[in-house]
């Protein structure tokens, strides 16, 4: 068997991510060798450091590297660190932090960090993510470090060579430390103080607090409100990850009353996962909104770059409905806001998003883009030098301002105090002024099942996958859909409604899938398939209806299905849940029984 063939399903669409049994200390090393490889390979680049204290080499190429609460994230990290540093790559160790932190640090030198984390996944689970050159890699540069570790592999002798066979995590961390600290290159090694790590992260975005100011005052003004606080009541839930490490300092310097839940980090999770997505997650929160009478509701997950909030009356606020009002923010604070430049402008949402979006954002003078899920995709879009992307967001709570304002990273933080600042200004508004509640509710209804994971169904060896197979029906669907209104006339037309047409074949001759042996009448297309019904198949299956949209796609992390339906109203999901359903059973029923069984939030 190959070497690490069992750590191979770690190298995930978007990062490395598995149970800590395979981040055995063999594992970690040759990460580390992989890692240096990588990092060496980049040009020098002059460092962008913003703190003459901790002045760089620039002719060696520097990485900054982090961890989260998680057991076992600290002792990954000193180990990459180490291999890094004997690789002759200068390294700058920040402790406890977040993932956009990481990413801000990197900015400040050369664009290179890694950061140990498994972001909001369960405690047994373990991760890393890392930028080079400030960008996160793709799937393809994924696979190819860990085709590089393979490689490695026979040039070195680690301290724990059973790949196959792997130990107790624990216990290879220390042998692995205690096997490297004596080769320790304590001049290529340095630790930041973590005051330093937050204060020079906060000041930046204060920095950021202030050009606000100036966007919506006088030079004046904003001078002499450079010491202001948010006059807003603010429950946060940091869900014992690692934004409590920095929370409380950040958000007391920005806002006057802040009222703070699970902000001790702890990789336990006593109170269960820290992903506020998940059902019921944010009951607490819910329940300090209503009993400090709050003005909004913060939740973060484990790593912090996602955002959830609540609203005054301790409502969940749907992410589709957020990331409006923060593509609306980006819009009307941008630098740019006044010039024609803008009006050229874009914003990303996923194949996730409601059908309402698109429609909410064109109405602010931006051009909708729909993209793959991801939030590593999304970035690579928005760092592309052509784009005109203002902001991007997700469904999961990932959300980038690109407004030259602060780094261009899905920062939850960040976003969420640009978020308190903006309702600061609303509700100090003597002609409008509003409460979020009200924001929310002058925006469409939204009636959607949460994004619903679903068993991936199982197909014979010669066959596509079900959204190969699924994206081909509905190509078929929409092409007898278009002939029968514009290719043919009306007497033909009617000709083809009693008459079953097959539907298209595969492309592989040995595929028995069910899309070969499957008929349908154009009646029913028409039913299935509406004139006017839009079809994306970037990412799965998504179609967009009069009254909702539906998306059935293979997820990047696991071997599974999601789905997500949203209507204008809980018959118009259910209707399309069914359309859905009946678009499926062709293929696997019991999918079909299963996307109808899903409820709504």
């Amino acid at each position: 068997m190959p070497p690490f063939a069992a750590q191979q399903s770690l190298f995930r669409a978007y990062d490395i991510r598995g149970t800590n049994q395979y981040f055995t200390s063999s594992f970690i090393q040759a990460l580390g060798d992989a890692f240096a490889i990588l990092y060496n390979s980049q040009d020098s680049q002059p460092s962008r450091n913003i703190n003459a204290s901790t002045s760089v080499d620039t002719k060696q190429n520097v990485v900054v590297v982090g961890y989260d609460m998680r057991v076992g994230s600290e002792a990954i990290a000193h180990t990459l660190s180490t291999v890094l540093a004997q690789q002759g790559l200068r390294v700058i160790q920040l402790g406890l932090i977040t993932t956009p932190m990481m990413a801000f640090w990197a900015m400040q030198y050369q664009g290179h960090g890694i950061v140990v984390t498994a972001s909001h996944s369960a405690k047994d689970i373990l991760g890393i993510k890392w930028l080079v050159n400030n960008k996160s890699p793709s799937s393809s540069e994924i696979q190819t470090l860990y085709h590089q570790l393979t490689a490695n592999h026979g040039h070195h002798t680690y301290p724990d060579n059973q790949a196959n066979n792997p130990i107790w995590f624990s216990e290879g961390i220390k042998n692995l430390k205690s096997s490297h600290d004596s080769k320790l290159p304590i001049d290529l090694l340095e630790q930041l103080p973590a005051h330093q790590v937050a204060s020079v992260y906060i000041d930046a975005i204060a920095q950021v607090f202030e050009q606000l100011f100036q966007h919506h005052h006088s030079a004046t003004a904003a001078n002499q409100k450079s010491a202001y606080k948010l006059d807003l009541v603010i429950a946060i839930d940091c869900m014992h990850g690692a934004t409590g490490s920095i929370a409380q300092r950040l958000f007391e310097r920005f806002c006057q009353h802040v009222i703070f839940l699970n902000d001790r980090p702890d990789g336990n999770f006593p109170l269960g996962n820290p992903d506020p997505t998940e059902p019921n997650r944010l009951n607490e929160l819910q329940r300090a909104v209503v009993l400090h009478a709050a003005d909004i509701g913060l939740a973060f997950d484990g790593d912090g770059d996602r955002l959830m909030i609540v609203d005054n009356n301790g409502k969940i606020v749907t992410p589709d409905h957020l990331l409006y009002l923060l593509a609306r923010i980006a819009i009307t604070e941008h630098p740019n806001s006044l010039s024609d430049s803008l009006l050229a402008s874009e914003v990303l949402f996923d194949i996730k998003c409601a059908h309402h979006l698109p429609r909410l954002l064109s109405e602010l003078g931006t051009t909708p883009v729909i993209s793959k899920t991801g939030s590593s995709f999304m970035r690579q879009q928005v760092q592309h030098p052509d784009n005109q992307i203002v902001f991007a967001g997700e469904l999961s709570g990932h959300f980038i301002f690109n407004d030259s304002r602060f780094i261009p990273y899905d920062d939850a933080m960040y976003a969420a105090l640009r978020l308190l600042h903006w309702l600061d200004q609303t509700q100090n508004d003597a002609n409008d002024k509003k409460q979020l509640s009200d924001i929310i509710q002058s925006l469409p209804t939204i009636v959607s099942t949460t994004d619903h994971y679903l068993p991936m169904p199982q197909t014979a060896t010669t066959d596509c996958s079900l959204v190969e197979q699924l994206t081909r029906f509905c190509h078929y669907l929409q092409y007898l859909v278009d002939m029968s209104t514009h290719s043919i006339s009306s007497s033909y037309s009617q000709q083809l409604e009693d008459t079953y047409l097959p539907a298209t074949t595969c492309r592989s001759s040995a595929c028995t899938c069910a899309t070969a042996k499957t008929q349908i009448a154009l009646k029913q297309t028409h039913e299935l398939l509406p004139v006017g019904t839009k079809l994306s198949c970037i990412d799965g299956v998504r179609l967009d209806f009069a009254h909702g949209f539906g998306v059935l796609r293979q997820s990047n992390t696991s071997n599974s299905l999601t789905a997500r339906f949203a209507g204008d109203s809980i018959d118009d999901l259910k209707d399309i849940q069914a359309t859905f359903g009946a678009l499926c059973r062709p293929f696997n029923a019991a999918l079909a029984e299963q996307i109808l069984a899903i409820p709504a939030e």
